[in-house]
């Protein structure tokens, strides 16, 4: 079986880095270029704290796609290239493997009947860290019998969204098994505009964003005389490579777009 041919945007980046090193380090990947609004024409391994990659770097993926023969597209960077991307992608038969969030509803839906019309694998992930998404998944659980939550989710400064996509989807899932409740004092007021948060069916997303932060969640329940929260924190990067490395193996054998990592654990 040969190996799975990968390109990965956004290679300067945190995130985009730390999937370089984890290519590196599987035998059956093979890093076979990247883009990069920068650098075009250089290689990989000419970039300083870039590992020692012979891959070349493209401005223009359009170009990329139609030059270089590839499997998988790896896309860790902003909403609006990500979209883009993963467009151009499905366009040129490559399987997108997406760790940006931000899409609207709109896009997602446009995005996931192009997958199934070209009978091509997707996977958009708001969290690639296992335990983010047990973290999920758990909360979904206990919202059956804690219908009053709160969600505060913590973030490094560089970050462009608010809330995070992984306190959106937290909230989605709530929703599947929680009936509509407004919580509070019927009477509440904020004083400040936006100090009790952003309402999502009721429940409020609390998104702090301060340097020194990764990525950190909790889900915060509350119900008479007892509260329960469910917390997650991604110490570094590292943390979020063993779902990076999940996603592209499955989405090798899909024909759909899956949106959320816990959808390929079984």
């Amino acid at each position: 079986m040969s190996n799975t041919k990968i390109i990965v945007a956004g290679p300067r980046g945190k995130m985009g880095s730390e999937a370089l090193r984890m290519i590196e380090k599987q035998d059956h990947f093979d890093l076979v270029a990247c883009v990069d609004h920068k650098h075009g024409g250089l290689s990989v391994k000419d970039i300083d704290n870039l590992p020692n990659l012979d891959a070349p770097i493209y401005e223009d993926i359009e170009q990329c796609l139609q030059e270089i023969e590839a499997d998988v597209l790896i896309d860790l960077t902003t909403p609006e290239f990500g979209y883009k991307h993963t467009r151009l992608a499905l366009e040129y038969g490559v399987r997108p493997v997406v760790g940006t969030t931000g899409f609207t509803k709109d896009q997602l839906t446009e995005l996931e009947q192009m997958a199934e019309d070209k009978e091509l694998g997707v996977v958009i992930a708001p969290n690639f860290a296992i335990g983010a998404v047990l973290m999920m998944q758990f909360s979904k659980w206990a919202a059956k019998y804690f219908p009053d939550v709160e969600i505060i989710e913590r973030h490094h400064d560089n970050k462009l969204d608010a809330p995070s996509g992984t306190a959106v989807k937290t909230s989605e899932l709530i929703q599947e098994v929680r009936d509509q409740k407004k919580q509070g004092h019927p009477e509440e007021k904020e004083t400040l505009d936006g100090s009790r948060g952003a309402d999502v069916d009721g429940m409020k997303i609390h998104s702090v964003r301060l340097p020194g932060l990764v990525a950190h969640q909790e889900v915060m329940f509350g119900s008479t005389g007892e509260t329960l929260t469910i917390k997650h924190d991604s110490i570094n990067r590292e943390s979020f490579m063993t779902g990076v490395k999940l996603s592209i193996e499955k989405v090798l054998n899909l024909q759909v777009l899956v949106y959320g990592l816990e959808n390929l654990l079984e």
